[in-house]
């Protein structure tokens, strides 16, 4: 890995650190080659801090380091992503990021439309709302949902039609997400079960 210190006149380039699993940005620091070599030598984030004037390992009085994945270096060979698993909050603040944000997993649009349904199973006064009519029927009624849909995506799934079987398919797991909403859970739930099954 080659780094072009030479591109700032301090000798330091920026490292964005991102957490491994959930792929939030945590923070933004500075390396020159001491602190990225001991970043290296010890596998725990180490920069070179600008107001101390010295190397700085994040979480040496907190313990909440930043133990290092990966490392890579841009296409300007001047910028580094490292990637880490932090131990406990990144900011000093006591936040997961130094955005004010808590780390936690976000699956694109998924985690919108979860957001969606947490809102519709608040207010379920809409009259409007399918997904607030379901939750108004209750528990079988959307459990009973999932399972036709289930059944009809497997139908579609024994046909040649590619556009209706994900239609169903994209109907069940919408259903699926009602219904974990339902039952007081939510993807992430989900995950972590697989997450664990993968690593046993």
């Amino acid at each position: 890995m080659k780094v072009d210190f030479n591109k700032s006149p301090d000798g330091l380039v920026p490292a964005i650190v991102q957490d491994a699993t959930t792929k939030n940005v945590l923070m933004l620091g500075y390396m020159n080659p001491d602190a990225l070599q001991k970043t290296q030598e010890t596998q725990k984030v180490t920069f070179f801090s600008r107001s101390k004037q010295r190397l700085w390992t994040k979480g040496e009085e907190s313990g909440n380091f930043l133990e290092v994945v990966d490392i890579k270096v841009d296409c300007d060979n001047d910028t580094l992503l490292v990637t880490a698993n932090p131990l406990g909050p990144t900011c000093h603040k006591g936040t997961g990021t130094c955005w004010g944000e808590e780390n936690t997993n976000t699956y694109g649009f998924l985690s919108q439309l979860e957001e969606i349904i947490a809102s519709r199973k608040e207010n379920q006064h809409d009259e409007k709302s399918y997904v607030a009519a379901l939750f108004r029927k209750g528990i079988n009624k959307i459990a009973q949902k999932v399972g036709e849909e289930a059944v009809e995506t497997v139908i579609e799934a024994k046909d040649n039609n590619d556009e209706l079987f994900l239609n169903e398919s994209a109907d069940l797991l919408f259903h699926l997400l009602i219904l974990l909403k339902a039952k007081g859970f939510g993807l992430n739930d989900v995950v972590n079960i697989l997450e664990g099954r993968h690593k046993s």
